[in-house]
């Protein structure tokens, strides 16, 4: 038990408490503790009844049974994976930024959620986390199932194909995969590499709640430490210094 203790304070703290709720919320619905009923995102129930907590359940919620058991483990295992690299790469030390970001897919996620009367959340949100992780990592040759290998830019599109399979449903994956590119497209693409304004700034509130470990206040539109760094190396080869390729099912 002291092992897994330990693993579990190891796990970077926004991830941690994310992967903590992903698993408690499921099993409350599965032990009957509160009906699932009052777990998933019903617009009706939401806007006309005011049963507000419905957005963030459902963000947590999960119907795990014999026929989605598979799929929900895959799912939590993406989220400690791509979650915690993020925390500790291109926002290592930065919370603030990363729980805007977190913030910011999870409203753009219920705001479709709503409109497209998509009851479970989870989904969406692990892969526009995922989506965002693979474009800032997208030239690294990754490992999949089967010795499978390929840049990790093609990553959410493959687990979108695997998702399918093994599930039977893509809208999740490609909602999230969207509100992923929305995200990236703001903070990165359109500041850093188009020359565009700034549109997405971190609140300051978020930064006195969680307040950078290092010095200064950095903002979105403004690169990671390790961009600059590889930006600046001209034997780079453009190769981004955020983590490492990983062939799924390794711990």
């Amino acid at each position: 038990m002291s092992d897994l203790g330990d693993w579990f304070r190891s796990i970077p703290l926004i991830t941690r408490y994310w992967f903590a709720g992903s698993i408690a919320v499921p099993l409350i619905g599965k032990l009957g503790l509160v009906s699932p009923v009052y777990l998933f995102l019903w617009p009706d129930a939401f806007i006309n009844r005011f049963q507000i907590w419905r957005p963030i359940t459902a963000t947590f919620f999960f119907p795990v049974g014999p026929g989605t058991g598979f799929l929900y483990l895959v799912n939590l295992y993406f989220l400690y994976q791509y979650s915690s690299r993020l925390e500790t790469g291109a926002f290592d030390g930065r919370p603030a930024d990363y729980m805007f970001m977190l913030l910011f897919n999870w409203i753009c996620i219920v705001i479709t959620g709503l409109a497209m009367d998509m009851q479970l959340l989870m989904i969406p949100l692990i892969m526009s986390v995922l989506y965002v992780w693979a474009q800032l990592n997208r030239d690294m040759i990754v490992s999949f199932w089967f010795g499978t290998r390929f840049k990790a830019c093609y990553l959410p599109w493959v687990i979108l194909g695997f998702n399918y399979i093994i599930g039977g449903s893509v809208i999740n994956e490609l909602i999230g995969n969207l509100v992923g590119h929305l995200y990236f497209f703001l903070m990165f693409k359109y500041p850093m590499d188009l020359g565009g304004r700034n549109f997405l700034s971190t609140p300051q509130f978020l930064y006195r709640w969680l307040p950078n470990r290092r010095g200064g206040v950095s903002g979105f539109g403004v690169p990671p430490a390790s961009m600059r760094r590889a930006a600046e190396d001209p034997q780079g080869g453009g190769r981004h210094n955020w983590g490492q390729g990983f062939r799924l099912g390794d711990q």
